[in-house]
């Protein structure tokens, strides 16, 4: 009888090209989010809950997660139509629209800061015409919603966009022939496929705002219990040699963010098993 080996795969070289990926999401990962970690555990439960529940750092990270929060929220809600109006609409200049949402893609933070910091300023083109209504952007938390936003559009967009190039149209005619109308083919039909694709743009643009800083810096105004974002204070910490402070602060901005990005993730896999089951 012919001996019957063990199946080789198609794809031959698992065994290396796994321990390749582990040992590189190891350096690059793993191994610094772990110092990170035994840093911090240099202090006691006192002393870190000394750092982490000080007013100024509460502040920092009500700003920090609120305003990248509700950042991301707006994108979700235009970065939608800025994909719809991409996808599904021929008009001129609709190619240069479509470049120009990557742009806060290839801008340096830094000269997008200061680009939004000139044009939201007092004296500023867009700042000039809101001063006389009372509204003051630059230097206060709403300077930096504005820059957060800027920096997370692209990520909504470039999420749904190939998944809204691939939808099927037919299954839009075939609701409008049963009589539904466009509201109930945007809400039936095509939101339900294209939700696991927003739910990850969202995600993608909030874990970018969180940790975003060189954009932010220059229009938010820095004060301390004001406009003063939480990675800028571990920055500040390191400058003033505090080191555990610093790590303090970073280990809470990490642990939160990893646990909202999970419970996105699970409500992702819920909408995609939904979608799975009415298909």
């Amino acid at each position: 009888m012919p001996r019957i080996g063990k199946r080789r795969s198609v794809l031959p070289g698992f065994g290396i090209t796994l321990a390749t990926t582990l040992l590189w999401l190891s350096l690059i990962v793993l191994i610094p989010l772990g110092a990170l970690f035994l840093k911090t555990a240099e202090l006691s439960l006192g002393q870190f809950l000394a750092i982490v529940t000080s007013s100024r750092v509460l502040h920092a990270f009500a700003i920090s997660f609120g305003i990248s929060f509700a950042a991301a929220l707006t994108n979700l809600v235009f970065g939608s139509i800025v994909v719809w109006a991409i996808v599904r609409y021929r008009f001129p200049g609709r190619r240069v629209l479509d470049a120009m949402v990557d742009i806060p893609f290839a801008l340096p933070t830094a000269v997008a800061g200061i680009a939004l910091t000139a044009l939201y300023a007092e004296s500023g083109w867009i700042g000039g015409l809101l001063a006389p209504l009372g509204i003051k952007v630059a230097f206060t938390p709403l300077g930096i919603f504005v820059a957060l936003v800027f920096i997370g559009l692209p990520f909504v967009v470039r999420t749904v966009q190939p998944i809204l190039e691939d939808f099927d149209r037919g299954l839009e005619e075939a609701a409008a022939s049963l009589g539904a109308g466009r509201f109930m083919i945007a809400r039936r039909v095509v939101l339900p496929s294209i939700l696991p694709a927003l739910l990850t743009g969202f995600a993608l643009a909030f874990a970018r705002a969180v940790g975003e800083y060189g954009s932010v810096i220059f229009i938010a105004g820095n004060l301390p219990n004001v406009s003063e974002i939480a990675p800028l204070l571990i920055v500040i910490r390191l400058q003033e040699f505090r080191y555990a402070d610093a790590t303090a602060i970073a280990v809470v901005m990490l642990v939160a963010s990893f646990l909202l990005l999970f419970l996105v993730n699970l409500l992702q896999r819920w909408t995609e098993t939904s979608a799975g089951v009415r298909n």
